[in-house]
């Protein structure tokens, strides 16, 4: 099995690096992406974690935003997790996320929901990239709403009167700064429409110039007709396909390896990065 889109509780899942790792290992997972969002804080536990015939393809999830105002996330694979620039980018988006929670906040409790930032640094691990589904936490903790689930195709989809953008580089910017470091860009569930909006299939033509090499196609949120068009559009332009489960944990309905990368595919994608930085024991 290859799942290369999970999360650890650096960012929203619920698993350390090394919890996360040691599931893998006892389902029989064979490469496990580690793509925390916006940090590759959780890179070191899960190395010292490795052992028998798993292996780690690190990355992170790069939030991104097209000029008008589309949400995208862009998986970074196996790039050099000590390029200056790199960790610049990441950095500044993830300072960009604590003015948009405020401001998340501030519109619900305008609109008279009991939140506050207190209640979502409660519910954030320590030391955790702040995201939404920390703000998720917090209000099904207020017994507002009952998971993430709920709130993800509610109150904090894109389309919600309650969501509010952050500074983040474009999927363009993030493409050519995954390839500046030595790795690999796969676009990450493009055609999620639960999420809210989405890319068009014309825009995937100028990512791949920018130099993205594939296309997440089997994931939850998308349906088999949405796969069906990502399958034809990664054809048409000679990207890899992959299949990720995005787990988080216990925080959502997501299980480890419920979506998985062909090993073909996986060694297509491999081969594109400047050099061999798969983890093995």
């Amino acid at each position: 099995m290859i799942d290369l889109h999970t999360h650890t509780n650096n960012s929203d899942g619920t698993d350390s690096p090394r919890e996360l790792v040691n599931k893998a290992i006892s389902i029989g997972i064979k490469v496990l992406g580690i793509t925390d969002h916006d940090t590759t804080a959780g890179w070191i536990e899960a190395t010292e974690t490795v052992r028998g015939e798993i292996s780690l393809a690190l990355g992170s999830e790069i939030s991104c935003l097209t000029e008008d105002g589309i949400s995208v996330h862009m998986l970074g694979l196996l790039f050099d997790g000590e390029h200056h620039e790199m960790q610049v980018m990441l950095e500044e988006t993830r300072d960009g996320r604590l003015p948009r929670m405020r401001k998340m906040i501030e519109k619900m409790q305008a609109a008279g929901i009991d939140i506050s930032m207190a209640d979502v640094e409660a519910a954030r691990p320590m030391g955790a990239t702040l995201g939404r589904p920390h703000l998720a936490d917090a209000l099904v903790n207020k017994g507002v709403i009952k998971s993430r689930d709920e709130a993800f195709q509610g109150m904090l989809n894109n389309d919600s009167i309650f969501y509010v953008s952050h500074a983040a580089p474009t999927p363009v910017e993030a493409v050519r700064m995954i390839r500046s470091a030595g790795g690999v860009a796969v676009i990450a569930h493009p055609f999620a429409s639960l999420r809210g909006q989405i890319l068009d299939a014309s825009n995937f033509q100028e990512l791949a110039t920018a130099g993205m090499q594939g296309i997440e196609v089997d994931h939850r949120d998308q349906n088999p007709d949405e796969r069906a068009m990502l399958r034809v559009i990664a054809k048409e332009l000679g990207l890899v396909v992959t299949g990720a489960s995005d787990y988080h944990g216990n925080g959502k309905l997501n299980s480890l390896g419920e979506y998985q990368t062909s090993p073909e595919q996986w060694e297509k994608l491999e081969s594109l990065a400047d050099r061999r930085r798969v983890v093995r024991a």
